[in-house]
């Protein structure tokens, strides 16, 4: 915001390679007292190892701001789409993955 209460335009400029994105399932996330880590990690069925595939470094009140946009979309989702159905859900009919939970 601006001191005239009028919001700032930001323009966010995404190069190729990140616009591509990059595929995981699984997240790590932990904290200190001034930061929290998210890691985004990508582990292949039956391998040992896993791999970060990318690290953000951020504060504890943009983590929550984070949270909280990450839940309303999740909603949003929903609602459209319905359920989002996760491991241990108990519908016997769904696919399973057959490899790590998250």
């Amino acid at each position: 915001m601006t001191t005239s209460g009028t919001p700032t335009q930001i323009q966010v400029e995404v190069d190729e390679a990140t616009a591509q994105g990059m595929y995981v399932n699984m997240a790590i996330v932990s904290h200190t007292d001034t930061e929290f880590v998210l890691d985004f990690v990508f582990i292949q069925p039956q391998a040992p190892k896993a791999k970060v595939r990318s690290r953000i470094v951020t504060s504890p009140a943009h983590a929550k701001r984070f949270l909280a946009a990450l839940q309303e979309n999740i909603q949003r989702y929903e609602g459209k789409c319905g359920p989002i159905k996760i491991a241990g859900d108990t519908d016997k009919n769904a696919n399973r993955y057959e490899g790590h939970y998250l």
